[in-house]
């Protein structure tokens, strides 16, 4: 028997594409995470129908941050963080679990949920620019030529959410500026995560305690800006919660994780590509999106550019 790519002995059912791993269990993470987090975005807009964006945050990480901790400790893993390790997790918790979904939630009360994920695949540029000022590392000529297209792509969207919008109505700027700040918040989580010290703890109770501090820091907040806790027994409101805290993030977390090991920050980051295609078309079917050659155009520039910005970083493997 001979070792293969796939791990163990014996014939390989992978296969290898641009360097990349290819086996059946990356394939259908990438298409599984792809699925879900493009779907979340419109499972968001219900839960802000009835329930203000500051408290369903709340009820999100409560579930998430549970489920984290919980299977961090069925697998046995470190839960007690050292005093350095746990102020990592609070500034996590700020920025990429609290900040980050208020200002998002809170954006879809302007505009359309595919739209809003569109615009967060951006999320790319920030993350490069800050990493190259703090970390050093570089930007590659491709990269900013692919990022220029998909601002340009996402700014006819944004001109076309204009057309359709009622006269004299300023809620398309602030839904697109809540979410630019949300790019900016998850952009200093992401590059926290890039630290010594994220990389020297498992990523479950990492995740698990920053989750538990973006609660207790949304909780804060929704106090004070929509007063006593607000929930709502339907159903669906039911399923949502469960579905974002479960699926959308306590499951699909970890599983990006062990994709970026599978395939390298590069290969998977493309999942940031899918993701706003699948809300683009939930978006169209459930929302009732109007698309017009503007529109159209934009999506395509804006896709474009992602996979030349993304075909431009380094695939570290």
């Amino acid at each position: 028997q001979r070792s293969s790519r796939c791990g163990g002995t014996g014939p390989c059912d992978c296969r290898a594409v641009s360097g990349v791993t290819l086996t059946p269990r990356s394939i259908g993470a990438f298409i599984f995470l792809a699925l879900v987090w493009g779907s979340t975005w419109l499972v968001i807009k219900d839960q802000i129908s009835a329930v203000p964006a500051a408290w369903s945050v709340v009820w999100r990480f409560v579930l998430a941050a549970g489920a984290m901790l919980l299977l961090a400790l069925l697998r046995g893993e470190r839960l007690r963080l050292t005093a350095r390790e746990q102020a990592l997790a609070v500034a996590m918790g700020l920025f990429q679990f609290s900040l980050n979904f208020q200002l998002i939630y809170r954006s879809e009360h302007y505009l359309t949920s595919g739209l809003v994920a569109v615009v967060f695949a951006l999320m790319i540029l920030p993350n490069a620019v800050l990493a190259r000022v703090v970390l050093g590392n570089r930007m590659s000529g491709r990269f900013v030529a692919g990022s220029a297209i998909a601002l340009a792509g996402i700014a006819l969207l944004i001109v076309h959410e204009y057309r359709i919008a009622p006269v004299g109505d300023g809620g398309v700027t602030t839904g697109v500026l809540l979410v630019i700040f949300a790019i900016l918040s998850v952009s200093v989580g992401n590059l926290l995560q890039a630290t010594t010290t994220a990389r020297a703890v498992s990523v479950l109770p990492l995740m698990g305690w920053g989750m538990f501090w973006g609660v207790v820091a949304s909780a804060i907040y929704a106090a004070v800006s929509a007063g006593y806790p607000v929930f709502d027994a339907r159903p669906a409101y039911l399923a949502g919660v469960a579905y974002l805290g479960l699926v959308g993030s306590a499951l699909t977390f970890p599983l990006y994780t062990q994709l970026i090991r599978d395939w390298g920050p590069g290969p998977a980051s493309y999942n940031g590509v899918a993701v706003p295609v699948v809300a683009m078309a939930l978006s169209t079917v459930c929302e009732g999106y109007r698309w017009t050659l503007l529109a159209g155009g934009g999506a395509v520039l804006a896709m474009a550019g992602l996979l030349i910005a993304l075909s431009g970083r380094k695939a570290a493997g």
